[in-house]
């Protein structure tokens, strides 16, 4: 509702919109048409009477939604490295951990619901980001993102009475990129397999004599 009637405002007044803009003020004003209102006039006079997504979201200080999608592809891959080098970049931004987890927790979310047409509906963005939930969620089974979310959640729930916060988002990022690898059966409520190992142990080659007594041992 919010979103319709900041198109007509932007109407009436000649201002061109970006759909996913308009999103963004509306979930930033959280149900609140006052609020969006204003939002929409500062963000209209931040871009000159061009709100673009991207401008909005550098006004606003919102995380851009591309992030979430991009590290949803390095969970199903299993890259590690790219995770943390993601949470890396956002964190060196400004945002913080918990701001950044709550919203992948959303994403995962979106995703779960763009799996059934019924429930597509449920997104509050554009066409186009919808479509991209839609697209990325063919990708995602449903085991995946009930754990992931459950993952999210949690470290949601321990984020204040953590002592490393940074610690606890990345050890999270390092088990949801696991997760697509643990085949075994499960309710959703933790993966059944052992987290893997980041780094492989280096062979450490016993020593000569060592050897040498073991094979005079055995004779």
């Amino acid at each position: 509702d919010i979103v319709g009637h900041l198109k007509h405002v932007a109407e009436q007044e000649g201002i061109k919109v970006e759909e996913a803009a308009l999103n963004i003020i509306a979930q930033k004003a959280d149900g609140g048409m006052r609020d969006a209102l204003s939002i929409f006039d500062q963000v209209a006079s931040f871009c000159s009477g061009n709100i673009t997504y991207q401008q909005t979201i550098e006004n606003l200080n919102v995380l851009d939604y591309d992030y979430y999608f991009r590290l949803t592809d390095y969970f199903l891959e299993g890259k590690i490295t790219e995770c943390m080098l993601t949470l890396n970049e956002i964190l060196s931004k400004g945002f913080e951990g918990q701001y950044f987890i709550t919203g992948l927790s959303s994403h995962f979310r979106n995703l779960l619901v763009s799996q059934d047409a019924q429930t597509a509906e449920l997104i509050e963005a554009s066409d186009e980001v919808r479509n991209r939930y839609k697209e990325q969620a063919q990708k995602c089974k449903p085991k995946f993102l009930f754990r992931a979310m459950k993952q999210a959640n949690d470290c949601d729930l321990n984020y204040k009475q953590s002592q490393n916060k940074r610690l606890l988002v990345e050890i999270t990022l390092i088990e949801m990129a696991q997760l697509s690898s643990d085949d075994g059966d499960a309710s959703g409520l933790g993966p059944t397999k052992i987290l893997k190992p980041i780094f492989q142990a280096l062979r450490v080659p016993q020593p000569k004599q060592v050897e040498d007594a073991s094979h005079v041992a055995s004779q």
